[in-house]
């Protein structure tokens, strides 16, 4: 690879989506792979003020709100485009724990083309593989509910909402062409599934 591939993993609370980062870490190391584990949280230096305004939204949601959170956000992942991802190392495979499409899922007002569209303006990195991590809402919110920390979502506080955002989570990902994995089952399996997906583009 003349750089690097760049793999996004996405999807509601509570689907599995570190499980998975962590499965599919493992088996491409163990074949030699030069993998970067990265988190859109972690690298963003903006952070902090972007979840007070994502703090602002959710006591009063309207659509400015919404939107100057999309921007922020939108800002940050340009920041993170070209001050981390261009720095690693061209031979290797990074797995990116959330990008925008996770806004399909948390962004209730603002229509997502128009929230791709304002990356796509930004010159945010767009992924060479988008995967969707999903599971039946009932079991996301259970598995959310089961963690220590619990579901820790500044917008989510419902299963109603959680079932509203799989619901559209799972649109886009029909709309835009991710590759959905359903992550219900053996770990094993999902993981076979995105590995395939990654060397199918190697």
């Amino acid at each position: 690879m003349s750089r690097p591939l760049f793999v996004s993993l996405d999807g509601p609370k509570g689907a599995g989506k570190t499980t998975l980062l962590e499965a599919i870490t493992k088996v491409l190391r163990a074949d030699n792979k030069k993998v970067i584990r990265l988190c859109e949280k972690k690298s963003d230096p903006f952070r902090g003020e972007t979840m007070a305004l994502v703090n602002r939204l959710a006591r009063n949601p309207c659509l400015d709100l919404e939107w100057q959170v999309c921007e922020r956000f939108a800002d940050s992942r340009a920041w993170i485009s070209l001050n981390v991802l261009t720095k690693q190392p061209p031979d290797s495979i990074i797995l990116m724990d959330r990008w925008y499409p996770s806004d399909a899922a948390f962004r209730r007002m603002v229509p997502f083309a128009e929230i791709l569209q304002l990356n796509i303006e930004r010159n945010v990195r767009t992924p060479d593989l988008h995967v969707g991590v999903v599971t039946a809402p009932d079991i996301s919110w259970a598995r959310a509910a089961a963690r220590p920390r619990g579901l820790s979502s500044t917008v989510i506080h419902k299963l109603e909402e959680q079932v509203a955002c799989t619901k559209a989570f799972e649109q886009e990902i029909v709309n835009n062409g991710w590759v959905l994995c359903r992550n219900e089952g053996m770990i094993e399996d999902a993981t076979m599934q995105v590995i395939s997906e990654i060397y199918r583009l190697l």
